[in-house]
């Protein structure tokens, strides 16, 4: 959650803003500070034997991504665009994974020394072998494995379930003898994205020994000289209950105790929205409350167009009022005290909600909501131009 200090820099820019002029308050706040202290808390907590990288798909906002570059031992990217994104800030390391790669993606991976690529398919392998053999280099490969079993409490499962990503554990001896009779790649490691936030810090301490047991298996079984186990990420970010976060003091502790069996390999966590959910605010003023068939809504300038997330999760989205005592209409002021408040957008959908019925004090027209963790899978991922309603405006907070 925000410091004190920081809530009341949020709140400055709002009161700032809704002096500026009559158009209502809409704009993400990023606090760039918190997001580089959090990033070197991250950093330090490790041991030697990780590298931290930064999931761009994440956010990947070019000052957030300034703010990463020093502390992070690199960039996850999953497109050509990301990369592009990634090589404006600087040279910096990058892992491209992606499930559904094009020629033009993979080209740019070896143009740009993207240090590995995983591999997600035979029809992956086939078509980097092809490149590689026509360009006439070596791609270091990540084997990307879904697993026969996962972390079952996580909210998004990529692996250990039937879905579209990585190759199925039961056939990664036939890719990798594939693999192995080409001289066109090179198998560095395997990768285990498996997981979307999960919140259980010792059952991923548990599915990380998993990742290294099996990458030793396979380096045993085929004589492989691999360097790294891509862990991916899935961290998450607790959006119900924001009192009881991921433990990550526990995460770190019981990565540190896997040192034992690491071994000389190299560890990779690709922390997404563990990173840089937290520092961002969306910040949208109500527009109106009225109550339909009994129950009180707050209707927004904004909406899931700007923030998707709540929607797509079928949630609420964490929240703050600051209230606003001006009233400048000659009319009645819409509001409601002690009561349960649905808050939706300016959308022409039923969709369109961002809070269920979450119990407020007081809501009126005129008064700002302040969005919490909103700094990750939330503006880039939302459907923007739907209505062609105005975007709204992004402001950084920094020293």
């Amino acid at each position: 959650m925000a410091t004190n200090a920081k809530r009341q820099t949020v709140e400055m820019y709002i009161e700032e803003k809704r002096v500026q002029g009559e158009e209502p308050v809409c704009a993400y706040v990023y606090d760039l500070e918190k997001l580089r202290d959090h990033a070197n808390t991250i950093k330090e907590s490790l041991p030697d034997f990780c590298k931290l990288y930064y999931a761009v798909k994440a956010n990947p906002d070019q000052h957030l991504l300034e703010v990463l570059a020093p502390t992070v031992d690199g960039f996850e990217v999953a497109s050509e665009g990301e990369i592009h994104k990634v090589n404006e800030v600087g040279q910096i390391p990058m892992i491209f994974g992606a499930p559904a790669k094009k020629d033009c993606e993979i080209e740019a991976a070896i143009r740009d020394g993207v240090g590995y690529l995983n591999v997600e398919s035979f029809q992956d392998l086939n078509r980097m072998l092809y490149l590689a053999e026509q360009k006439q280099v070596k791609i270091p490969i990540l084997i990307r494995v879904n697993l026969s079993s996962d972390v079952p409490d996580s909210h998004h499962m990529m692996s250990g379930v039937p879905s579209q990503f990585g190759v199925d554990e039961a056939d990664i001896p036939d890719l990798i003898e594939k693999a192995l009779q080409s001289d066109h790649v090179k198998i560095e490691g395997f990768h285990f994205h498996a997981m979307s936030n999960n919140l259980n810090a010792k059952a991923h301490v548990r599915f990380v020994e998993t990742c290294i047991e099996k990458s030793r298996k396979w380096q045993e079984q085929f004589k492989l000289e691999i360097s790294v186990v891509d862990i991916g990420g899935g961290i998450g970010i607790n959006y119900w209950n924001p009192g009881e976060p991921f433990d990550w003091a526990t995460f770190a502790e019981g990565i540190d105790h896997l040192g034992k069996i690491v071994g000389n390999l190299t560890l990779v966590l690709e922390i997404g929205r563990y990173m840089t959910a937290e520092c961002g605010f969306y910040v949208t003023e109500v527009l109106d409350v009225k109550k339909n068939h009994d129950q009180y809504f707050s209707l927004v300038r904004g909406g899931s167009h700007h923030l998707r997330l709540p929607a797509a999760w079928k949630m609420s989205q964490p929240f703050r009022i600051h209230p606003v005592e001006e009233w400048r209409y000659p009319f009645e002021r819409p509001g409601v005290l002690n009561a349960e408040v649905t808050i939706a957008g300016e959308l022409c959908t039923p969709n369109d909600v961002l809070v269920r019925q979450n119990s407020v004090k007081q809501l009126r027209a005129g008064d700002i909501i302040i969005f919490e963790m909103a700094g990750a899978y939330a503006w880039t991922i939302s459907h923007h131009d739907f209505l062609s309603h105005p975007q709204p405006e992004m402001v950084y907070l920094n020293k």
